[in-house]
């Protein structure tokens, strides 16, 4: 396949990035969802839950799994199921179909990060070439991120006329995109890849005997936990100490994704001039600090800045780890990568920030996000580097 073809073939695998950013909205949706519902901080916190639970569940088995149907099928696959979650809220719109919606968005887009990364390899041959393509899926992925809270806006002022009970008009839109998304792929000729022989799920979870690859799944698990603890904080940190409106504190997680953003452009440029291992420890000390600043100072711009710190410096921990992992067991590449996206069901970890929000207020939430960033800091500088 000629380079200009592989390029052009990408954009619609790339374009899937765009989707797998959508699991970052429930940090401003589940504001709309517990006030539609009466639900409390704690039940608001169960929505990342029911949305990253799943990782944990299908990441090995999807792994497997693809082996068998291709890539570009399980990615077609796993974008079917989102558009049928994103339908659910129209066809009958209560908290039992809204958290199906939800459960439908988190089993879609297990399937699709199991899936997409790989599907890249399959149209773009030059490994440098490859390696710049990832990292721009990642980008995409982070303006998703951007974007989500301007969808949910766009869902009550735009299609919902201001009325806020009209939240739930951001599933048919990302519906509507994840259809787009699905059909692009689908009418892009992509060669199959060669079918592969892989472990069973038993001896890929036998490699968590590795105290070193243990290590490092936790250190994933906490640092998507990170990422979505504070998603979902940053708004109620706005709400409960400074009582800002619910369209006004869908400011603090743009804040956090435009930080995280910067930060991993950033980081990608530095790490070419000292270790990775540095680089993470270095930005871990910080953001521990960042997310214990947050739970001891209520000032506004504080607060703005913290969140924004934490995810500038949690940045690019994701890619670190990962990095880690693959490199201490080469030979598992494979099953080492579907554990590590097992692992992003860390995501769950929110269901104790939003119960520890609920009887401690914004300090007890702030404190569950610091301690997940104290494993991280173990992590950091235990771990065994070649």
């Amino acid at each position: 396949m000629e380079k200009k073809n592989s390029v052009w073939t990408a954009l619609p695998v790339l374009f899937g990035f765009f989707v797998m950013g959508f699991c970052d909205i429930v940090g401003i949706s589940s504001d709309y969802a517990a006030s539609a519902f009466g639900w409390s901080p704690t039940m608001a916190g169960l929505i990342p839950s029911v949305v990253f639970v799943w990782f944990f569940l299908l990441g090995v088995p999807f792994g497997l799994m693809m082996n068998k149907i291709g890539r570009k099928n399980t990615v077609l696959l796993s974008m079917l199921i989102t558009v049928i979650g994103m339908a659910l809220p129209l066809v009958h719109y209560d908290s039992v179909m809204t958290l199906a919606a939800y459960a439908l968005l988190g089993i879609g887009n297990a399937i699709l990060q199991v899936s997409v990364n790989p599907l890249l390899q399959n149209v773009i041959t030059d490994e440098k070439l490859l390696t710049s393509s990832l990292t721009a899926g990642q980008v995409v992925k982070a303006i998703s991120s951007f974007v989500g809270p301007f969808i949910v806006l766009a869902a009550v002022n735009w299609f919902g006329g201001g009325d806020e009970g009209k939240w739930y008009y951001c599933f048919p839109i990302m519906g509507a995109i994840t259809l787009f998304s699905g059909l692009w792929l689908l009418v892009t000729p992509v060669e199959r890849e060669k079918s592969q022989q892989g472990s069973s799920i038993g001896e890929t979870l036998a490699l968590l005997s590795d105290k070193t690859i243990l290590l490092l799944f936790f250190g994933i698990f906490f640092a998507v936990g990170t990422d979505v603890s504070t998603n979902f904080l940053s708004s109620k940190v706005m709400i409960s100490r400074f009582a800002y409106t619910k369209e006004a504190a869908g400011m603090a997680p743009q804040v956090y994704f435009v930080c995280r953003t910067v930060g991993a452009f950033i980081g990608m440029f530095l790490m070419t001039r000292m270790s990775e291992i540095k680089y993470f420890r270095l930005n871990i000390v910080v953001c521990l600090a960042f997310a214990l600043i947050l739970g001891f100072v209520s000032h506004d711009v504080v607060d703005f800045i913290c969140i924004g710190g934490i995810g500038f410096c949690c940045s690019c921990v994701f890619p670190i780890v990962y990095g880690l992992a693959l490199k201490s067991r080469p030979e598992k590449g494979n099953e080492i990568s579907g554990l590590m996206i097992m692992a992003v069901a860390g995501g769950t970890v929110s269901f104790l920030v939003g119960a520890a929000n609920e009887q401690a207020g914004i300090m007890g939430g702030a404190l569950v996000i610091a301690l997940e960033i104290a494993y991280l800091t173990y992590c950091a500088f235990f771990v065994k580097t070649a």
